[in-house]
């Protein structure tokens, strides 16, 4: 899978909804219920990190619940990306872009959203053939003022900001033509789910999904 086709992938799925919970999960017992109560709550499309021993069962578990897209976040080498497609994982996120990462993500046809702050990373990334872009970390690197400032040369990329992202600021993200969604971990914090507060994950999932409203 070429990388303009990924990026034509990840772009549909980021605009499935004005959020993308970024979730670490350290229980992958818990990992199918809380799947279930974000897509419920709105928020189809869900990333994984993988920070945890137990985050590739994680991704298994959710990959199994109806109306969910789950990606694998923090991917940053060839390895983690061929066992995150082996978990059920239908995306991949990294902090960056190697060309080791590009071609183990077309090796593997899995869509990925690479990172990328600076215009040389993101003019790096288009040179690979992405123009959906992950913006991280967002809030410490200039936050929505310097995404408006890449919009004038850059104006065909688009871009998933996280990093900082609260209900607060978002829709200072959202509000710019060159975001599609932002992923931010207030939805489900790791607090909530390891209390299992799902109907307080769902309540939140749907007030994430009024935000571009």
């Amino acid at each position: 899978m070429i990388p303009q086709t990924q990026s034509e992938r990840t772009r549909a799925l980021s605009a499935l909804a004005p959020v993308i919970p970024v979730l670490v999960i350290d229980d992958a017992a818990r990992a199918e219920r809380l799947a279930e109560a974000l897509v419920a709550g709105g928020l189809p499309v869900l990333e994984v990190t993988l920070r945890t021993d137990d985050a590739l069962a994680a991704i298994k578990a959710m990959s199994r619940v109806a109306g969910g897209h789950v990606g694998a976040g923090t991917v940053l080498t060839r390895e983690q990306v061929y066992r995150a497609k082996d978990a059920g994982a239908s995306f991949a996120v990294s902090p960056g872009a190697t060309e080791t990462l590009v071609r183990a993500c077309e090796d593997a046809s899995l869509p990925l959203l690479p990172g990328a702050v600076t215009a040389s990373e993101v003019m790096l990334a288009a040179e690979y053939g992405y123009d959906m872009l992950k913006f991280f970390p967002a809030e410490t690197s200039g936050g929505a003022a310097a995404l408006k400032a890449l919009a004038a040369p850059l104006p065909h990329i688009s871009f998933c900001p996280t990093g900082g992202i609260t209900p607060a600021n978002a829709d200072s993200y959202l509000s710019l033509p060159n975001v599609v969604c932002v992923g931010s971990s207030w939805v489900a914090s790791a607090k909530a789910v390891s209390e299992g507060d799902w109907a307080g994950i769902e309540e939140r999932a749907r007030a994430a999904f009024q935000l571009r409203g």
